[in-house]
């Protein structure tokens, strides 16, 4: 293997939005760009199941309607392993190798289950197996490959120690097969939803990085407004604020001279929302136009899905072959 292998990957959920793009899908255009790594990009398919295991009914869809976004976000087929989770049954393989080693109390200890149960309001039913032991299966994704470098924010990083201690207790009972993953940090803009909260699809609070113009200034119209300020001359709070945290990321030349207009009562709300609509339909203008050539040619994107699995699964075999000899299961 000549270059270090990157390998990441998100859940279906349809097309992208506004966190999506700057927490993620920007680092893995800027990583493949370089071309340092191999770039390994899948949808994560089978964790969708985790907690959509009732109605799968969206994935095909959505599986199509992300990758979409991936593309049209500046992922090249030509330059990444860009595949489908499921597609490659090795993964499957590994991780139920690695379920047979795995502690449940590291699983139970998870900070990102618990969470995650409080969060979505989990009923017993719902805390399946699929849930608790997901990691597994993430360690799975990773180490089938030997992905070397895992881009991860910081609130990530306990996912991937647990890759990291699983590939360890497999090295110490088995040999030396697994290079232990590592992250690679990612400074990304925090990406509040119009109401303030982190932006997710869950909470409806976001913004499709493929909305129409109409669509986004009416977002943005829609966006929390200073309570405070019963004029436009009142003082204004930047701190806080959701439109003055986009136009850090989306207008960041001009961010310094509205937040003194802002404290100095000098530009009111409406006129701040309207400036940071234009500045977002002018950043996502080239994605929106990208992504409505590729919405036309859905089967090209399954292509993309089935070549892209196809080397991926190339890669996993070779690394179950070692694994079954080490484990003496040949």
């Amino acid at each position: 293997m000549s270059k270090k292998r990157v390998l990441s990957g998100m859940r279906p959920t349809g097309t992208m939005h506004l966190g999506n793009l700057e927490g993620a899908l920007r680092n893995w255009v800027k990583l493949q760009d370089k071309g340092e790594y191999e770039c390994l990009y899948f949808v994560a398919d089978w964790h969708a199941l985790t907690t959509d295991f009732e109605d799968t009914s969206m994935i095909e869809d959505n599986t199509i309607e992300m990758v979409i976004d991936w593309l049209s976000a500046g992922l090249d087929p030509n330059k990444s392993i860009i595949f489908r989770q499921s597609l490659v049954k090795e993964v499957s393989e590994l991780h139920l190798l690695l379920s047979m080693i795995t502690p449940v109390g590291w699983l139970e200890r998870n900070p990102t289950y618990k969470e995650m149960i409080k969060e979505l309001h989990l009923k017993p039913e719902q805390k399946v197996y699929g849930f608790l032991g997901y990691p597994v299966l993430q360690a799975a994704d990773i180490l089938v490959y030997k992905g070397n470098v895992v881009p991860v924010g910081e609130d990530q990083l306990s996912h991937l120690n647990l890759s990291k201690d699983i590939a360890e207790r497999f090295n110490y009972l088995y040999g030396n097969i697994f290079e232990l993953p590592e992250p690679k940090l990612t400074q990304s803009a925090r990406i509040p939803g119009i109401d303030g909260k982190k932006m997710s699809k869950s909470c409806n609070n976001h913004i499709p990085i493929s909305a129409s113009e109409d669509e986004i200034y009416k977002n943005v119209e829609s966006m929390f407004t200073d309570p405070t300020r019963a004029k436009a001359t009142d003082v204004g709070h930047p701190e806080g604020c959701v439109v003055y945290a986009l136009h850090e990321v989306y207008n960041l030349e001009n961010a310094m001279q509205i937040r003194n207009d802002c404290v100095n009562g000098r530009v009111g709300c409406v006129d701040c929302k309207k400036d940071l609509a234009k500045h977002l339909c002018i950043a996502l203008e080239p994605i929106r136009a990208k992504r409505k050539e590729l919405d036309t040619n859905p089967q090209w994107i399954k292509e993309i899905l089935e070549e892209g699995s196809n080397k991926a699964r190339r890669l996993a075999q070779e690394t179950l072959k070692e694994v079954r000899k080490a484990m003496k299961m040949l």
